[in-house]
């Protein structure tokens, strides 16, 4: 749990929060699932969740698979994740965050028919 002013913020709520800064990142069209890690298989943790986040010295550090559009620049969006990850989850809950790791898991390669 992340500690702000004896104000405790549960992991799983900072993973939300990552999620749904992501996704307003254009670019994104959706959260990928990660591959299995066995180790997280028998510990009991989610091991599909495509966002994670742990305190590492007192400091969040977040990593997320996500699935991007066809035709984007997977470096800009990847990039962009980032800073809006990072940016949103340090205002929102006053910690700092020393790294979020983005992984582009899958691009979807769908025609959009939208006129």
């Amino acid at each position: 749990m992340a500690t702000t002013s004896g104000l405790s913020i549960n992991l799983d709520v900072i993973e939300s929060m990552a999620a749904l800064a992501a996704l307003e990142v254009n670019g994104v069209c959706s959260m990928a699932a990660k591959k299995v890690d066995i180790k997280k298989a028998f510990s009991g943790k989610s091991v599909f969740k495509p966002v994670s986040a742990e305190i590492k010295n007192g400091a969040v550090v977040i990593e997320l698979h996500i699935c991007i559009s066809k035709n984007v620049n997977a470096k800009q969006v990847a990039e962009a994740v980032q800073a809006s990850v990072k940016d949103k989850v340090q205002s929102m809950t006053n910690n700092a965050v020393t790294k979020v790791n983005v992984h582009v898991a899958a691009i979807d390669l769908t025609e959009n028919t939208e006129d």
